[in-house]
């Protein structure tokens, strides 16, 4: 069995009896047994629920049940959500390793699409810094190059599926977090619109954060997310409802689109020239595909509304998922939490309806100016492990170059809550991957699955692999 396939073919693949869930699971096991110790993608197992699982689907597909779309299929999922009977510690020594008692929607949804739940990835404390590393677990390695980042906060999942221990691996997020990690190593990120899955409390990073995958395959995005989305008549709120399923669109062709092209970072940073490259190649792409592409300036939030939701919005998040013992929390962290109890909650509100505001006017220019936004993913390459995580525990009162050259070109579309996806489009000198991002209109991830599918087919990045793990 070959462990890069596309999740969709291996669910094809069992339903045929080609190959058993038992099968499946024990060829990733072993790729984690063999691989993980340098990778340190998987911080904690249940290697035999996981058996007890896929014999237990082996035996429904025998008798006759009706089964998900996915399964048999195994699927690891981010250390920052509930799975009932497994322990949540948000990569924290702060916080108890009891198990939790109940699951987060997406998990009853993972569940219901058939997926058998393989482990917990590793990620940064409470996912707030844009690379996964932790004093609990410590740092996870980038397949591409083991001396650098897998990026975050969804770093464990995208460096467990870029080995080729999982098919794909749950995420989240809510800055880049299921972005920056795939075009870090190599792999499709997909962050669906505000709303577009179900959550217990939406509110949490004010509607900025949003469950998803992280894969190899735009048609394993695109078939997730269908399974994913499904309307949640309970919520306060939820995103329209598509016309027809999220898989379809995949080689489905599009009108010709306005393709803006944004190669300065917002936040004014430099932008390392690969990370260029990357954008400009996706655009040629495109430009193949025949949309047209130009260079474009748009607004997207001021420096205060950016420092709002950096330092009001995210840092209140560890309110909602509070420590269970603060003082064991990292540096950078524990001075967040200090900081934000002498935020009141009137300044709370005005950050938060400065975000409303200037939202408006960025979601405006799509379709007004353009249809599409073509953007590097990240203004540099994938840091070198400590980086990030040093930087912000040295000085966790003033903002990080290293943090924020990760985010520059990510974080706008989760304050706005517009889709948005990264493609490992280009490979740099060095042998990294550097991926390009699509953001697209409100609602409209069926565009970006479109037109991630053309550029797919064309560039064939799921043939390409780190070379150490190839096999």
């Amino acid at each position: 069995m070959d462990p890069f396939v596309s999740a969709v073919r291996l669910a094809g693949a069992i339903r045929a009896r080609e190959l058993s869930p038992a099968e499946v699971a024990t060829v990733y096991l072993d790729r984690i047994d063999r691989l993980d110790p340098e990778i340190n993608a998987i911080v904690w197992r249940n290697d035999e629920e996981v058996m007890t699982a896929a014999r237990a689907a082996e035996r429904a597909l025998m008798s006759g049940d009706r089964i998900g779309p996915f399964h048999g299929v195994p699927i690891p999922v981010k250390d920052l959500t509930s799975v009932a009977g497994q322990p949540n510690t948000m990569g924290s020594r702060g916080v108890s390793d009891a198990p939790r008692t109940a699951n987060d929607l997406v998990i009853d949804r993972l569940l219901d699409a058939g997926f058998i739940l393989m482990g917990r990835t590793n990620t940064p404390e409470m996912g707030t810094l844009p690379d996964t590393e932790n004093a609990r677990y410590g740092r996870t390695a980038n397949p591409w190059d083991l001396t650098r980042s897998p990026a975050g906060s969804s770093g464990g999942a995208a460096a467990a599926v870029a080995a080729g221990m999982a098919p794909v691996a749950h995420g989240n997020d809510g800055g880049g977090s299921l972005r920056m990690p795939a075009s870090a190593c190599g792999l499709v990120g997909l962050k669906p619109s505000r709303a577009r899955i179900p959550q217990h409390a939406q509110s949490w990073w004010e509607y900025c954060t949003t469950e998803g995958v992280i894969c190899r395959y735009v048609e394993d995005a695109a078939t997730i997310l269908d399974a994913l989305c499904a309307p949640d008549p309970l919520a306060w709120f939820q995103a329209p409802v598509h016309d027809r399923p999220f898989a379809a669109e995949v080689g489905r062709g599009t009108e010709r689109l306005r393709v803006g092209l944004l190669l300065d970072a917002p936040t004014g940073l430099p932008v390392d020239p690969e990370c260029v490259n990357s954008a400009l190649a996706a655009g040629a792409l495109l430009e193949e595909l025949g949309h047209e592409v130009f260079p474009v300036s748009p607004f997207l939030l001021s420096p205060e509304g950016a420092h709002a939701y950096v330092e009001k919005v995210i840092a209140a998040s560890l309110y909602v998922h509070p420590f269970d013992d603060p003082e064991a929390a990292e540096p950078y962290n524990r001075h967040r939490w200090e900081r934000v109890r002498g935020i009141d909650a009137g300044q709370y509100v005005q950050a938060v309806a400065r975000l409303q505001a200037e939202s408006r006017q960025v979601v405006a220019q799509w379709r007004r100016d353009f249809d599409v936004l073509l953007t590097p993913t990240m203004a540099g390459p994938p840091p070198r492990l400590g980086t990030v995580l040093d930087d912000a525990n040295r000085h966790p009162e003033t903002a990080m170059p290293s943090a924020l050259a990760m985010v520059s070109f990510t974080a706008v579309a989760s304050v706005t809550g517009l889709p948005a996806i990264s493609l490992p489009v280009h490979v740099a000198a060095d042998g990294l991957p550097i991926g390009a991002q699509l953001i697209g209109a409100p609602f409209d991830e069926a565009t970006l699955i479109r037109l991630a599918a053309g550029m797919q087919a064309m560039a064939g990045w799921p043939a390409v692999r780190p070379p150490r793990y190839s096999s």
